[in-house]
C-alpha cells in the first residue's frame, strides 16, 4: 500500500513539474517594456502612459525608464535631437525637469 501511495505522489509531482516547465515560456514570452511595466508601482501612471505623454510632447528614442518613488526618469531624445534625461511626475505625468546630456 505504501509503494502505491509513493508512486502516486511521485507521478503527481512530476506532472506538476512538467506542467510548470511547459507554461513558463508562454508566460515569459512577452518581455516588452509595456507588457512588463503596465502596472504602476503604487498609485500613478503606467510606463506606457508616461511614454505616450512624452511622445506627444516631442520626445522620442526612449532608451531607459526608471521609477523612483514619485517620479519616472526617462532617457530619450528631445525635439532638437539632443539626448536628455526627463523627470516626470508619476501621479500627474507633468514633466518636472529635463537635463541635457553631454555628447561623449
Amino acid at each position: 500500500m505504501e509503494a502505491r501511495t509513493l508512486l502516486t505522489t511521485l507521478a503527481a509531482g512530476a506532472a506538476l513539474l512538467v506542467g510548470g516547465a511547459l507554461l513558463a515560456p508562454a508566460i515569459a514570452q512577452d518581455g516588452s517594456p509595456s507588457a512588463t511595466a503596465a502596472a504602476p508601482a503604487g498609485d500613478g501612471l503606467t510606463i506606457p502612459q508616461v511614454l505616450e505623454r512624452l511622445e506627444a510632447a516631442g520626445y522620442r528614442d526612449f532608451k531607459e525608464v526608471e521609477r523612483e518613488r514619485d517620479r519616472y526618469e526617462v532617457k530619450a531624445t528631445d525635439a532638437e535631437g539632443r539626448r536628455v534625461e526627463v523627470y516626470v511626475d508619476a501621479a500627474t505625468g507633468e514633466i518636472v525637469k529635463t537635463e541635457v546630456k553631454r555628447s561623449k
